[in-house]
């Protein structure tokens, strides 16, 4: 006969479980602890009424690539992921960088731990749309005088309506993403006369707390923290990345190296002009993919097929450090040669982690090449057969990390890995809660250490 006092205790295991469970009898796991984040309200005119630019005076298209470019406002379908590139197509888009602030805000709305009161929020999302709303005051002459004031109006909004919400933490809280280089948005605020092309937007004193995420960061501000650009593939399902990927895995490589950019040659030497000397008197190594005035940023299949036959994918810096052909490279499984740290380690420790950048990248020295006789291709075909094919395998394991998932994707896909979104919002919430914000110390939150998370 069974002991009383045994089923006893068994049963009262079972009703703690289930209560644990349930959250009857105890308290249950909350699963939003600590990333809970309010979406900030904020007039139209900030962002919504911005979409308007897609076929004013600042056309979101462009008019040199006229063949390839999506016509200017259907940039915007796709909540901003742009038209797909074939009718037939379900995970390939044509994707303009600068929308986007537009397809971040719409995946930051379908997150599950979004509250509508501030007062119970760990973060603050301020969905403005800054690359779009800079567009008049770099692209048309009247204004350029006037570019010191791009965010002005936000800042002013923000410290009117419900200051509270901006009072409680002085800003430590909120963050907002910059479709752009910090480079672009960072001119000093009194400098005379206006520098063309950039705004001062990072300079505003009203926000100086806030947590920036950019495609570009500078290496000084602990405000600033660089995403991926993105790509033009933004699966929606588990399977079509998953086939995506063993695409990649088994394509047969038969060229050397390849470099996907402008083919202008500079005026003074440098390792872009270096690199294009070498692949005109290599034509057996190198394969050269001409983007000049635009011709690829709407039309992926121009460089992803050459991408996928070359085993390494070369990445110069151009008028900035960084590159969207870095991510395109990983995506296609070409491994990445860096010539400058500036191009990705110092970059992007959120969702490529420095310190194995090794593991599935190149690196280059572009002074050894442009003033040391070092020959790329010399150096890469050097690199063993099975070193390459492991650096392969560790790029595509990483380019989950790195792409930016369609949004209302499958649940599976989005519990079985986090995207470019998923790592840029985690980073921002550990920033935003770190204990040094409340002794005073912000600027520790931002330090290297905390770029370096282990995967």
């Amino acid at each position: 006969m069974p002991n009383p006092l045994l089923f006893l205790l068994v049963l009262l295991r079972g009703v703690a479980a289930v209560a644990a469970v349930s959250g009857e009898g105890g308290d249950k796991a909350d699963l939003c602890a600590g990333r809970r984040i309010h979406i900030r309200s904020i007039p139209p005119r900030f962002n919504a009424h911005l979409l308007r630019h897609c076929d004013a005076a600042f056309s979101l298209a462009d008019p040199s690539a006229a063949a390839t470019s999506a016509p200017p406002c259907e940039s915007l379908v796709n909540h901003g992921l742009g038209p797909r590139t074939h009718t037939s197509s379900r995970s390939w888009y044509r994707t303009d960088t600068r929308l986007l602030e537009v397809f971040f805000h719409r995946r930051i709305e379908e997150r599950a731990c979004v509250v509508g009161d501030p007062a119970n929020a760990d973060a603050v999302f301020v969905p403005y749309y800054a690359a779009l709303d800079s567009l008049p005051y770099v692209l048309d002459p009247a204004l350029l005088d006037s570019s010191a004031q791009h965010g002005a109006s936000l800042a002013e909004f923000l410290a009117r309506d419900q200051p509270q919400i901006l009072l409680r933490r002085h800003g430590h809280d909120h963050f907002l993403v910059i479709a752009g280089s910090a480079w672009d948005y960072s001119q000093p605020l009194h400098t005379e006369p206006r520098l063309w092309g950039t705004t001062s937007l990072l300079r505003l004193p009203e926000f100086e707390n806030f947590t920036f995420l950019t495609l570009e960061s500078r290496a000084w501000p602990w405000q600033e923290h660089a995403i991926p650009h993105p790509t033009s593939f933004h699966p929606a399902s588990l399977p079509r990345l998953r086939a995506w990927l063993a695409r990649a895995s088994r394509s047969r490589r038969t060229a050397l190296m390849l470099f996907s950019g402008g083919v202008s040659r500079p005026s003074r030497p440098n390792i872009r002009g270096s690199i294009l000397a070498e692949c005109a008197n290599r034509t057996d190594a190198c394969v050269v993919v001409d983007c000049s005035a635009g011709k690829c940023s709407h039309d992926p299949i121009r460089y992803m097929r050459p991408m996928l036959r070359a085993k390494f994918c070369l990445q110069p810096p151009g008028d900035t450090p960084t590159r969207r052909s870095t991510f395109d490279a990983i995506v296609a499984g070409c491994v990445p040669v860096f010539f400058e740290d500036a191009a990705a380690r110092r970059q992007y420790g959120w969702h490529l982690p420095p310190a194995r950048y090794g593991e599935f990248s190149v690196y280059i020295p572009k002074e050894a090449v442009v003033f040391g006789g070092v020959k790329i291709a010399e150096t890469l075909a050097a690199v063993p057969e099975s070193d390459v094919r492991r650096m392969r395998e560790r790029a595509l394991e990483l380019a989950p990390r790195v792409i930016y998932r369609r949004h209302g994707s499958s649940a599976e896909l989005s519990e079985t890995m986090k995207d470019a979104v998923d790592l840029a919002v985690d980073g921002a919430l550990r920033r935003i809660r770190g204990r040094a914000l409340e002794d005073g110390q912000p600027e520790t939150i931002y330090s290297l250490e905390d770029d370096s998370v282990a995967i």
